[in-house]
């Protein structure tokens, strides 16, 4: 098919789509934006939970945009998920191992979020400029604390409230 037919075919609009493009012209609340937002992505991101107080359309595209790179394609939503997981780790971005969370509700088990954490570690003192592998060690535990915490039901947090620190964790 090639990539731009693979395109077309997610961007064609059919009957499927029409309550989608029902969904597109109202006007939803905060409240509706962020139960839109965990049913397309499998979370809300804390920014959005704040933006969409104020706008939600911008959360609403968002997910859509999100739900079309890490639905199910050549790739699982599981491997992909996993993957930003993983790259989370390597460049110690507390924001990016949410992505446990996802992966988790795609099927991802204890193994393979333990296996992917692992290879940001490792690739965290590879890359370029990278921050070292004894400090990725640490999101990587991290992303196996989240998912215990969250397989039990515990409250669970992947980076503490903003403090206005440029988000170091």
């Amino acid at each position: 098919m090639g990539i731009f037919g693979s395109i077309k075919k997610i961007l064609a609009m059919g009957p499927e789509n029409s309550r989608k493009e029902e969904l597109m012209s109202e006007k939803m609340t905060a409240e509706q934006c962020n139960e839109y937002m965990k049913e397309k992505m499998g979370f809300t991101p804390r920014m959005f939970k704040i933006i969409n107080t104020v706008t939600p359309d911008p959360g609403r595209t968002f997910a859509d945009f999100y739900a079309s790179i890490f639905g199910d394609g050549a790739l699982s939503k599981k491997i992909k998920e996993l993957m930003f997981m993983s790259g989370g780790v390597a460049y110690c971005s507390p924001r990016c191992i949410i992505h446990v969370i996802p992966a988790i509700n795609a099927g991802a088990t204890t193994g393979e979020i333990f296996e992917a954490a692992s290879v940001g570690m490792i690739l965290a003192g590879f890359v370029p400029g990278g921050p070292g592998i004894p400090y990725a060690f640490e999101y990587a535990l991290k992303c196996l604390d989240i998912e215990a915490k969250f397989r039990k039901g515990e409250e669970w947090e992947y980076l503490p409230q903003p403090s206005f620190d440029h988000g170091v964790y």
